[in-house]
Parts: C-alpha cells; structure tokens; sequence
C-alpha cells in the first residue's frame, strides 16, 4: 500500500476493504497516534483501548457513532469542556439512543433493556432460534449453494430479534421485508443510516415499537410487549414510550448488523479452511472458541469514538480536551502484545474470548450474549444439515486468488456477499 502515512482512513476505499496494513503502520508510530487528516486521536493498542472503554470520567460517549463527522457543535474551551457538551447533547449525531449517553442517562436508560435480557427471556428466545435456524435453512437447502448474507444471515439476525423483542406474528414478514435489507452505516457524508428520506430503519423501528407499547398501556397484555410497557425505572418513576422505545429498536438495528457479520465471517472461515468442519464435527465443545476467535479476527465493529472531556494523557500523548479519539477494535484485536501471531485464525488461542469485539465497561454491548447464541445456533445447524460447505469459486475466484468485497464503511467490517456451496447430509 502506498505511502500510508497520508492515507485517510475514513475516505479511503482501500483501506475500507483491508484495513489492517494501516492499522499495523499506526501502531507501529504509536499505539496512540493522531491520524493527519481530521486531528483524530486513533488508538490501536489493545491496553490503551481498555483503559478508555473503562474511564467514562475522562472520555465520553457523545461522538460514539459519528466520530468527527459533523464537527463538534462548539468550540472547545479549557481543559474540562463537561459541561459543554452537555449543553449541546441534542445536536450530537443519534443523541436520543444509548450508544452515545454518558451517566447517569445512559445507567437509567441500560437498566430498562436489562428489564428485557432476563436469562428466562433469553433462554426462551434460544428456543426460537434452533426452530429459526431450520425455517431458514429449509428455504434454499434443496439448491446445493446460496448467498449467505441475503438468504440466511439477515432475515436469521432480524426475526431472532423480532422474536426476543415480542413483534407479533402477523407483522414478523413486514420487518423482514423492511429491515433484512438495509444498508450498512458509517460513511462521512450521511447519518446514522445510508437509506432515502423517510426508510431510516431506526426512525421505523421507533413508530413501529412506539404504536405497539402505547397500545400495550392501553390495553395491558401478558406478553413481552406488555412487559416492555410495564417496565419502570429503578426509582419507580414510569419512562415515557418513547424511552421505553428507543432501547429496543437501537438494540435491534445494532444487532442485526452485528450478527450478520459475525455469521458471515465464521461461515467464511469454515468454507475456506474446510479442516474445521471436520474438528467442530469432532467436538462440537469447540464451536464456542471457534465463534471467539471469528470474533477477535474479524471484529464486526472496526471503530468507536469517545470525546475527550478532560484533558488527560494516553499512553504517553497528550489527550487536551474535545480531542475525538478513535478506538480502533479490530486492531486492538490483532495488537500483538497481547494476541500472540493476532494475523492469524486460531482455535487453539487460549485468550481469544479477551477480544474487545463487543466494547467494554459500561458501553459493553448489550446484545452479546444474544449474539454468541446466535453464531453457536447457526453453526450447529449448518454442520447437523450439510456437509462439505465450500466457497462458490464462481462467485470468489479459486483458493489461491479469492475475490471478497467488504461494506465501504469506516465504522463496521462484513462482507458484502458470501456464496458458498454444500451438499444436504
């Protein structure tokens, strides 16, 4: 790759296809480096990264999604700007969901979906999930190929969450056909969402979510929306619907993304290096390492922001205060101080579940566990059904010259499209 010291990782195709020759050559100046073009603060170094996952005090969320896109709302001034960017909280990019609250919204907001993710819940949507797993298989099993994404991947991710969330039967068609197709996020030039006016998927989710708990207040139901509705918080003060809502529905937009990338990236490994089919058969106890290591390798989310309230140091760098700092996931994932040979799938790394995939600290992704279940389900499956997956070389050349296209985005890493090729066991 040419001359990486001038490249810009936020607009670069290249480097949205194959990020980690960059990444290396960032952490190679410093696991804490300020990239050139925007004044970003770019972290690479697995430690770095945890240190500020875990100090809410110094950095906060409110740049979570967009990073420097739009610039700040203010101009910084001094080396505590708290109380500015509380000021300005409502002009921040998706201020109204959780990813990019800071204490103590973002506590009372995480405790209402904790009111949902009980482990009954989650075990009763684990049920679903094996008769899902079938359903979706069944729809292209005869073909001996699919596109993994568009025919498994996605509609699994999305009815999985319907169900977990209570959407009722009638309407679990409507959000496969709506939201099973959506684009991915994260360019410079748009939104939370690349989507024409009015098809934003969390702008539908809300008034989907919104008319169901309003009507669930109405006319109280002993079901999971009825539950939803009913939910208070901590203090038992009632939140209104539509910051009952609003949880959910990010929950369900961020976990859809999140599970098609992983189930695309695990099924990419097992089609490419079939000598895993043959050891997660062996023992299927190791499917639980084989979906960390996919994890840690190909890390569904490549960045996070955090804005520097205080001014602090990094390790080592000066930190002033209104620097946005980059947490570079998916290199701190392959940060090779703390995963030995990180370029390399392992399933025999013995601290591959440490990965930082689904955050850390308070920000910690919700849906993990959801998420873990999901890729354990689906590769069980897809291992009792088929045999001898393999990477369509019609679609992504031979073994020794494959041809993947990844999402053109700064934020997220999956492929575009995954076509491989089976025989029914």
């Amino acid at each position: 790759m040419a001359d990486l010291a001038s490249v810009d990782y936020f607009s670069d195709p290249a480097i949205a296809q194959d990020p980690y020759e960059y990444l290396d050559y960032l952490r190679s100046r410093n696991p804490v480096f300020r990239e050139p073009h925007y004044g970003v603060v770019a972290v690479t170094g697995y430690r770095e990264a945890i240190e500020v996952f875990r100090n809410q005090e110094d950095f906060s969320a409110a740049v979570s999604i967009g990073g420097p896109f739009p610039p700040l709302p203010f101009e910084p001034e001094g080396d505590d700007i708290g109380d500015q960017i509380e000021a300005h909280r409502q002009q921040f990019r998706i201020s109204e969901h959780m990813v990019t609250m800071d204490p103590p919204h973002h506590t009372r907001t995480r405790g209402l979906l904790n009111r949902l993710l009980t482990p009954k819940r989650l075990k009763e949507n684990e049920e679903f999930m094996w008769d899902q797993a079938d359903r979706q298989l069944d729809e292209f099993l005869d073909t001996g190929c699919c596109e993994f994404l568009s025919e498994y991947a996605k509609p699994f991710a999305t009815l999985v969450i319907a169900d977990l969330l209570g959407v009722p039967d009638g309407d679990r068609d409507e959000f496969r056909a709506r939201l099973a197709g959506q684009t991915t996020p994260g360019s410079i030039e748009g939104t939370m969402y690349q989507d024409a006016p009015g098809t934003n998927p969390l702008e539908w989710l809300d008034d989907t979510f919104g008319g169901y708990i309003a009507d669930r207040r109405a006319n109280p139901r002993n079901d999971i929306l009825g539950v939803l509705a009913s939910t208070m918080y901590p203090d038992g003060s009632e939140p209104s619907v539509i910051e009952v809502v609003r949880p959910a529905t990010f929950l369900f937009a961020a976990g859809q993304e999140t599970v098609t990338k992983l189930l695309s990236a695990a099924v990419q490994v097992l089609a490419d290096k079939p000598e895993y089919q043959r050891i997660l058969r062996a023992d299927r106890g190791l499917i639980t390492p084989f979906i960390e290591e996919s994890l840690r390798f190909e890390s569904p989310t490549k960045v996070d922001f955090r804005l520097a309230r205080k001014r602090t140091t990094l390790g080592g760098v000066d930190i002033p205060a209104g620097t946005v700092v980059m947490l570079c996931i998916n290199a701190a994932n392959r940060d090779p101080r703390k995963f030995d040979d990180p370029d390399r799938f392992r399933l025999d790394r013995r601290n591959a579940r440490e990965h930082i995939a689904f955050g850390r600290g308070i920000h910690t992704c919700a849906g993990a566990p959801l998420a873990r279940v999901e890729g354990q389900v689906t590769l069980n499956r897809l291992l009792d059904r088929v045999t001898d997956i393999a990477i369509d070389e019609a679609a992504h050349g031979p073994a020794d010259d494959r041809t993947y296209h990844y999402e053109p985005t700064f934020l997220l890493r999956g492929l575009r499209e995954l076509n491989i090729t089976f025989a029914s066991a």
